[in-house]
């Protein structure tokens, strides 16, 4: 399976550059899975961010601004992972893969 067959099921919530224009409702959980985990695969394993570039990343690939949520949620469901004061994230050890 291909990326781009992996991310069909989120072709509504993108916009025609591919950015996403809303989250998935509270019960597409598996579609929020996906974004989150979509979300996840723009990081570098290894690496470690500022909030502030984490921001950066996660304001490339949406436009309803508000990376602090996604950023609280992919932290909430072990996508990333931080210093106990938020200055530091990295992408989490093994991040939760959704099965295809």
């Amino acid at each position: 399976m291909t990326a781009s067959e992996k991310y069909t099921p989120l072709r509504g919530y993108l916009d025609h550059k591919g950015r996403f224009e809303r989250m998935p409702g509270k019960r597409q959980k598996k579609k929020q899975a996906l974004m989150f985990q979509y979300l996840a695969e723009q990081f570098e394993a290894g690496r470690k961010y500022s909030e502030t570039e984490v921001n950066e990343i996660l304001n490339q690939h949406h436009t309803f601004n508000d990376p602090a949520s996604l950023r609280r949620f992919m932290f909430g469901i072990k996508l990333l992972d931080r210093t106990l004061d938020g200055r530091e994230y990295w992408l989490a050890n093994n991040p939760i893969i959704i099965a295809s």
